[in-house]
C-alpha cells in the first residue's frame, strides 16, 4: 500500500513574479523584494526568453519566488 505523504505549506504559499528586459533590472527588484518582506523562500524559477525583432535581439529575464 502506497502512502501519499505531504504537508499543508501549500495552504500558506505565496508567489510573486518578475519581468524585465535587462537581467539587473530584475537583480535590483529582486533583491529589493527580499530586503523589504520578511518571508520565508520556497522555491526560485528563474527563466531568460529570446526573440528577434527584425535585426534587433529582444531578452526577457524573469523569476517567480514561491515564498511563506
Amino acid at each position: 500500500m502506497d502512502k501519499i505523504l505531504y504537508s499543508n505549506i501549500g495552504d500558506n504559499m505565496k508567489v510573486k513574479v518578475f519581468d524585465f528586459e535587462d537581467e539587473k533590472d530584475l537583480e535590483k527588484e529582486i533583491n529589493s523584494f527580499l530586503s523589504e518582506e520578511e518571508v520565508e523562500i520556497i522555491d526560485i524559477k528563474y527563466q531568460v526568453s529570446t526573440f528577434s525583432y527584425g535585426e534587433e535581439q529582444i531578452y526577457c529575464f524573469s523569476a517567480m519566488i514561491i515564498y511563506s
